[in-house]
């Protein structure tokens, strides 16, 4: 049986290439006081709140007003921000390696439902683990926050496609959340769902 012929590799960032750990992110607003956080994030979820927030609709500073109108008085915007930056991790050395390794063989992209304050916090953390810059690994990086799209609408990955003038049928497209993987699916690009890291780096050692 042939092995399947990729063109391109589009990969997801939370989850498959930094960690994430969104637990961290609800203990934090915990320790600041906001003893329901669970809560108001669902509440302010079914709002659209965040969704808005991942493509750009509403802006930081609006997000950490709302943020800071259920903390305690005395709460400061950088406190704010250091909560919901919480969640973000690392990128764990050995990927950041096979990606470098990878984009001598394919061109490789990355798609990710980011937003405006996580952003500056996942170029910090890549730089603490290489001296080659995001933008020289990735071909192009579509970040939802600055694109206006976000997965995992159809739409999303068909414009990226048409943006790149790619073929979806020879394009893998590498996420961990179901979701994003069955849009992605929808979209005509073959598909990689990632479970764990040690199955994720024995894909990438195969494509090399």
């Amino acid at each position: 049986m042939n092995s399947p012929k990729y063109e391109q590799l589009i990969f997801d960032l939370g989850g498959v290439l930094i960690d994430i750990d969104y637990q961290a992110t609800e203990n934090a607003f915990i320790a600041l006081g906001l003893k329901d956080f669970g809560e108001k994030y669902s509440q302010l979820n079914q709002n659209d709140l965040f969704d808005k927030f991942e493509v750009g609709e509403i802006s930081a500073q609006h997000l950490i007003n709302k943020l800071l109108s259920f903390c305690p008085s005395g709460t400061s915007p950088n406190k704010v921000v250091a909560a919901w930056n919480a969640m973000l991790g690392e990128f764990p050395a050995d990927k950041i390696e096979l990606l470098s390794k990878i984009k001598g063989k394919y061109p490789i992209y990355l798609l990710s439902n980011t937003n405006e304050i996580h952003i500056p916090k996942v170029y910090q953390a890549w730089g603490k683990v290489s001296s080659v810059p995001m933008t020289s690994i990735f071909k192009e990086i579509f970040l939802s926050s600055e694109i206006g799209k976000r997965k995992p609408a159809v739409e999303t990955f068909s414009w990226v496609c048409e943006k790149l003038a790619i073929n979806p049928a020879t394009t893998l497209f590498i996420d961990d959340s179901p979701q994003h993987i069955e849009g992605a699916k929808k979209a005509g690009l073959q598909t990689y769902f990632y479970q764990s890291k040690y199955e994720f780096l024995k894909l990438l050692h195969s494509l090399l």
